[in-house]
């Protein structure tokens, strides 16, 4: 297993501070290209399977399009352009509200929740990877990436 240091081949680092957030950066992209690699062969993007993951969450109940931006991992994504490509695939439909016609409800199909049991059978596979460490680590790992997480976000909105 490589550092972060040796893995960009960088034995200085302005201080732990700046070492931690390559690494957290690096560490993200190294999981999110894996996972597209993966995703791949199932014909979907890591986004347009975060689509699918945040509307089986809701399943049966329909989700908007701007909820479902609002619980996208990547807040850049084009939630509408998504739900597109997934109708077009089958995997999700649309239709206008009954309650208001401007917003639009998607839902998950059949096909679209047979294929996420597709995806989560190999994908275990993957979840092996943090086996490494012990659920107590990972929890604390995840506590420490909230804290950091918020604090950029209130130096973000203080700008």
């Amino acid at each position: 297993m490589l550092s972060i240091g040796e893995e960009i081949k960088q034995s200085k680092f302005r201080n732990a501070q700046h070492k931690t957030v390559l690494n957290i950066l690096l560490t993200a992209n190294t999981i999110y290209a894996i996972n597209n690699r993966y995703f791949k062969q199932f014909g979907l993007s890591g986004e347009q399977y975060n689509v699918l993951r945040i509307l089986r969450g809701n399943h049966p109940e329909a989700c908007t399009v701007l909820s479902i931006q609002e619980r996208m991992l990547d807040k850049m994504s084009n939630a509408s352009r998504l739900v597109d490509k997934l109708e077009t695939k089958g995997l999700l439909t649309r239709k206008q509200s009954k309650d208001d016609r401007r917003q639009v409800d998607v839902c998950i199909t059949k096909k679209g929740l047979q294929l996420l049991d597709d995806i989560s059978i190999p994908f275990e596979k993957m979840d092996q990877a943090l086996k490494c460490v012990s659920e107590e680590e990972l929890n604390r790992v995840s506590d420490i990436l909230d804290v950091i997480r918020g604090t950029y976000r209130q130096l973000s909105d203080n700008q």
